[in-house]
């Protein structure tokens, strides 16, 4: 059996092998939208894990402040820090944008944290971590920025003094760090015509704007022109404890929502990322069936192309499990070329896509185990055709 199949397969090499080569881009495109996927779970994970934080507390009633809009006052911080089992608690801010670097724009959040605190980044790879109050940042090196570099946020620039790495959000845009006053800014900063309007609309409040009240519109002024809110409270607790417990309590008392590890990785990977799983899985269906139509073609013509020698084979007393074994290892050899090709190729191109995209052995293990079943049945076909064939075609 083994002889007939590789036989066969030498007499027409050629164009096995470009087959199995061309069905390997396929099973290589195959398996890097399996890793696109791994890195998106990924992404939400290393957010959370990059966060250093047990607890998320958030604004009541929303999901935030990664799925949803939250906003809490900056002063939330000290009532919870008082909360039994809660060991440190810090502000955060999580905003989305271009960050412009001369002429070019980055996509990425930008993240208002306080440093040596929950939300700050917790390792550098080059530089130093943020100092001042004022006009300093950290960039995951997937912007592209160096140390030293100067770039711009809304309206100030800010110096790079330090790089880390892996830390991004959940749709995959690097983070630049910047200390906790100016991202609150910048979250809620408004253009100077804005600014001239608002003063302006102030002013003309009779109830703003009182003649026998000194300083009233003054104050009214400063109050909209500052913000004092952030997107959440990241809370450590004490070791030892349950989650669980310690939320119950700040939920109960302080009238916020708050969220596990948990039930925030459920948030992420189960209803953020959900649309791109279905849309990468119809994918993955189409892909599959694509394959198996190559394979189940490229055997039906191989086939073809020898009814007269299977018919001298049938002649001869050769039994039909061997004719249809000799057909399904072709399939099964395609389909090997065709994995190890696929699974160089995309080891190859994955380090290049601007997503992250994780290939772990266990899908590498189950896309083997597809392929082979997928060409098993698309031999099916050609091994009908080759049991219908008359021996005595042989002679004919």
């Amino acid at each position: 059996m083994i002889s007939l199949a590789g036989r066969d397969i030498l007499h027409s090499w050629s164009k096995f092998v470009f087959t199995g080569v061309g069905l390997g881009l396929l099973i290589g495109v195959t398996l890097t939208m399996a890793g696109v996927y791994r890195g998106m779970v990924d992404d939400a994970r290393m957010l959370l894990t990059n966060s250093s934080a047990d607890l998320w507390v958030v604004q009541k009633d929303t999901q935030g402040p990664y799925a949803e809009a939250s906003s809490l006052r900056d002063d939330v911080v000290r009532s919870v820090r008082g909360m039994p089992g809660v060991a440190r608690a810090a502000n955060v801010t999580y905003l989305t944008m271009q960050v412009r670097r001369e002429a070019t724009d980055v996509r990425a959040m930008v993240v208002g944290a306080e440093s040596n605190q929950p939300g700050a980044p917790g390792y550098l790879i080059a530089g130093r971590h943020i100092t001042r109050n004022h006009y300093e940042a950290v960039a995951d090196v997937k912007t592209g920025f160096k140390v030293g570099d100067r770039i711009k946020i809304r309206r100030h620039e800010y110096t790079v003094v330090g790089l880390t790495q892996r830390m991004v959000s959940s749709g995959g845009d690097p983070m630049v760090f910047v200390p906790m006053a100016d991202a609150q800014e910048a979250q809620f900063l408004k253009d100077n015509d804005a600014i001239v309007n608002d003063r302006a609309r102030t002013a003309a409040n009779p109830a703003l704007n009182r003649p026998g009240v000194p300083g009233l519109l003054e104050a009214v002024v400063a109050s909209q022109s500052s913000n004092h809110n952030v997107n959440a409270v990241l809370v450590q607790i004490q070791p030892g404890l349950d989650p669980e417990q310690v939320a119950e309590p700040i939920r109960r008392w302080k009238h916020l929502q708050v969220f596990t590890r948990a039930q925030m990785e459920d948030i992420l990977v189960a209803k953020l990322i959900a649309t791109s799983a279905r849309q990468i899985g119809m994918f993955l269906v189409i892909l599959a069936i694509v394959s198996a139509a190559i394979v189940a073609f490229i055997i039906y013509t191989m086939t073809l192309g020898k009814l007269r020698e299977i018919a001298v084979l049938k002649l001869i007393g050769t039994r039909d499990r061997t004719i249809a074994s000799m057909i399904l290892q072709q399939a099964m050899g395609l389909g090997l070329i065709g994995f190890i090709v696929g699974k160089v190729a995309a080891t190859i191109w994955a380090p290049g896509f601007p997503k992250y995209v994780l290939l772990e052995t266990g899908d590498a293990v189950s896309g083997f185990f597809a392929v082979m079943v997928i060409c098993a049945l698309a031999s099916t076909l050609a091994i009908r055709v080759a049991l219908r064939v008359d021996p005595a075609a042989a002679i004919g």
